[in-house]
Protein backbone atom coordinates (compact mmCIF):
# COMPACT_ATOMS: atom_id res chain seq x y z
CA UNK A 1 0.00 0.00 0.00
CA UNK A 2 1.69 3.26 -0.99
CA UNK A 3 0.36 6.49 0.45
CA UNK A 4 1.78 10.20 -0.18
CA UNK A 5 2.75 11.74 3.33
CA UNK A 6 2.39 15.98 2.71
CA UNK A 7 4.84 17.77 5.06
CA UNK A 8 4.72 21.85 6.03
CA UNK A 9 8.52 23.11 6.06
CA UNK A 10 8.82 23.07 9.49
CA UNK A 11 8.59 19.24 9.60
CA UNK A 12 10.14 18.43 5.94
CA UNK A 13 13.56 19.42 7.93
CA UNK A 14 13.11 16.33 9.02
CA UNK A 15 12.98 13.78 6.20
CA UNK A 16 16.06 16.00 4.35
CA UNK A 17 13.88 18.41 2.98
CA UNK A 18 11.30 16.57 1.12
CA UNK A 19 7.38 18.21 1.66
CA UNK A 20 6.28 14.86 0.26
CA UNK A 21 7.19 11.54 1.09
CA UNK A 22 5.65 8.01 -0.41
CA UNK A 23 5.66 5.32 2.42
CA UNK A 24 4.70 1.83 1.96
CA UNK A 25 2.40 1.07 4.71
CA UNK A 26 0.77 -2.38 5.26
CA UNK A 27 -2.85 -2.81 7.49
CA UNK A 28 -4.34 0.12 6.43
CA UNK A 29 -4.62 2.10 9.65
CA UNK A 30 -2.98 5.63 10.22
CA UNK A 31 -1.24 3.83 13.00
CA UNK A 32 0.44 1.46 10.55
CA UNK A 33 1.27 4.46 7.75
CA UNK A 34 2.70 6.32 11.21
CA UNK A 35 5.04 2.99 12.07
CA UNK A 36 6.40 3.15 8.81
CA UNK A 37 7.15 6.70 8.69
CA UNK A 38 9.24 6.43 11.93
CA UNK A 39 11.11 3.37 10.48
CA UNK A 40 11.92 5.68 7.52
CA UNK A 41 12.32 9.14 9.43
CA UNK A 42 13.02 8.75 13.06
CA UNK A 43 13.14 12.17 13.94
CA UNK A 44 9.68 13.26 12.21
CA UNK A 45 8.25 10.07 14.31
CA UNK A 46 8.87 11.11 17.18
CA UNK A 47 7.82 14.94 16.31
CA UNK A 48 4.17 13.49 15.44
CA UNK A 49 3.69 10.93 18.47
CA UNK A 50 4.24 11.51 22.08
CA UNK A 51 6.19 8.31 23.73
CA UNK A 52 2.85 6.19 24.29
CA UNK A 53 2.79 6.22 20.55
CA UNK A 54 -0.76 8.60 20.70
CA UNK A 55 -0.53 11.66 17.75
CA UNK A 56 0.83 15.15 19.77
CA UNK A 57 -2.20 17.00 20.58
CA UNK A 58 -0.64 20.17 19.05
CA UNK A 59 -0.19 17.45 15.35
CA UNK A 60 -3.36 17.88 12.67
CA UNK A 61 -3.74 14.70 10.91
CA UNK A 62 -6.18 14.63 7.93
CA UNK A 63 -6.89 11.39 5.35
CA UNK A 64 -7.72 12.61 2.13
CA UNK A 65 -9.11 16.37 3.42
CA UNK A 66 -10.84 14.58 6.55
CA UNK A 67 -9.33 15.52 10.17
CA UNK A 68 -8.72 11.56 11.44
CA UNK A 69 -9.57 12.93 14.71
CA UNK A 70 -13.37 12.45 13.47
CA UNK A 71 -12.38 9.14 11.90
CA UNK A 72 -11.08 7.06 14.62
CA UNK A 73 -7.87 8.43 15.29
CA UNK A 74 -4.79 6.24 14.74
CA UNK A 75 -7.58 3.37 14.10
CA UNK A 76 -8.48 5.53 10.89
CA UNK A 77 -8.59 3.82 7.47
CA UNK A 78 -6.00 4.70 5.10
CA UNK A 79 -6.82 3.72 1.55
CA UNK A 80 -4.27 2.46 -0.61
CA UNK A 81 -3.36 5.90 -2.86
CA UNK A 82 -4.12 7.87 0.17
CA UNK A 83 -3.25 11.84 0.64
CA UNK A 84 -2.00 11.96 4.31
CA UNK A 85 -1.44 15.78 5.54
CA UNK A 86 1.04 16.10 8.69
CA UNK A 87 -0.09 19.80 10.01
CA UNK A 88 1.70 21.55 13.19
CA UNK A 89 -0.57 23.36 15.10
CA UNK A 90 0.72 27.22 14.84
CA UNK A 91 0.35 29.44 17.99
CA UNK A 92 1.11 32.75 18.95
CA UNK A 93 -0.46 36.20 18.84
Amino acid sequence: MSVQVLLPGALASLTGGAKHVDVEAGGGTLADLLDALATEHPMLGRRIRDETGAVRRYVNVYVDGDDVRYQGGLAAPVPDGAEVQVLPSVAGG
